[in-house]
């Protein structure tokens, strides 16, 4: 066994392979190194001014902003050698397409992605905390992150519930938009800053919500993104754990990307069970995975594997039970949870290329 290792480590590499791999590196470098002008970009405005001035210069741009001409020219080039922005060579002007514009200038655009660089950059920050995760197995809390995690969080998931959460995951439950017109009661747990809580209060006047997080300073964020979006008065929010929340005889609850990150997701849906009205619904969003770990080696399986190294994975091993679903649990495993909490029904309401989106009732 130890000469046919021996054997496999000491074989030659092949040249073709190494160089494509070796520009898969490159490739991977630059993408990385291109992910901080982002978040610089997106800092200072300099996307939202692109997209106002439409073909500019340096100059121009600078003039605009009245930052530093030569930081920016030298921001511009990276950001056209990344074609995150075009470039004419013969106006010699800087523009962003409609698309760019999309994702990186339009705040409401379902596409933007801009915020979520964010997250990229407390992936980063938070490295020497995760590698003490790693020798300790004790995990990093949530409330352990550099705070740009909670920001980018917020700003990364809103698109997603903005084009889909009215629009496309409350129809696909059983009679709940129904209610939610009428008038409902709906806890939204692990609520982060608010995001969707003040969406579906928003679209749906007649209903109350109450949003539940953990983590204080985030719950504070909810308060004020409520009062300035004018639904305070039927979007509460709370500090409360997800296996200890108050209230009960709930209509719908709701978990938006965030039931994979509990140490002890099983209790927190016995919770849950118990806190719904006996014709209840738990609308339950979790990030898309297939069972089979070879079916997620994708790019967005890339994604989500990455950040539950960094974040989701550690979070749930911080917490007692520590049951670590990750990011890519899939639909098996999620089931399996569900009904150890004593649901009875639980199948998938509809899906996007991000989320599995599922209809859980008791």
């Amino acid at each position: 066994m130890a000469s046919e290792t021996l054997d496999r480590s000491a074989a030659a590499p092949d040249p073709d392979k190494l160089n494509a791999f070796m520009g898969k590196m490159v490739g991977d470098m630059g993408a990385a190194m291109s992910a901080a002008l982002v978040v610089l970009g997106d800092h200072l405005g300099l996307y939202k001014a692109l997209a106002e001035q439409g073909p500019t210069t340096s100059i121009d741009l600078a003039e605009a902003t009245g930052l530093n001409e030569r930081l920016i020219r030298e921001w511009l080039a990276a950001q056209a050698a990344a074609e995150y922005v075009t470039y004419d060579a013969a106006a010699g002007r800087f523009s962003l397409s409609p698309e760019q514009a999309l994702v990186f200038a339009d705040e409401e655009s379902p596409v933007f992605l801009a915020g979520g660089f964010e997250l990229l950059q407390a992936a980063f920050r938070d490295e020497p905390k995760v590698a003490k995760a790693f020798r300790s197995g004790l995990g990093l809390g949530w409330h352990e992150h550099d705070v740009c995690l909670f920001r980018g969080t917020e700003r990364f998931f809103r698109p997603g519930y903005n084009a889909n959460l009215v629009a496309n995951w409350i129809p696909a439950l059983q009679g709940v938009q129904a209610r939610l017109e009428a008038g409902a009661k709906v806890a939204d747990i692990g609520c982060g800053h608010g995001a969707s809580t003040i969406l579906m209060a928003q679209a749906y006047p007649n209903s109350r919500f109450h949003g539940f997080d953990y983590h204080a300073p985030s719950i504070e964020r909810a308060r004020e993104a409520a009062a300035a979006a004018g639904v305070a008065d039927r979007a509460q929010f709370e500090t409360a754990s997800a296996q200890a929340y108050p209230g009960e005889g709930f209509d719908l609850a709701c978990i938006f990307d965030a039931l994979h990150d509990m140490g002890d997701p099983v209790s927190a849906a016995a919770h849950i069970r118990g806190s719904l009205k006996p014709d209840g619904t738990w609308l339950l969003v979790e990030p898309f995975a297939h069972d089979d770990l070879a079916d997620n080696l994708n790019p967005i399986g890339r994604m989500f594997y990455s950040a539950s190294t960094m974040i989701c994975t550690p979070a749930s091993q911080s917490q007692e039970v520590g049951l670590a679903l990750g990011a890519q649990a899939g639909e098996a495993r999620l089931r399996k949870v569900i009904e150890a909490a004593g649901f009875t029904r639980f199948r998938r309401a509809t899906e996007t290329p991000f989320n599995l989106v599922f209809e859980v009732r008791p």
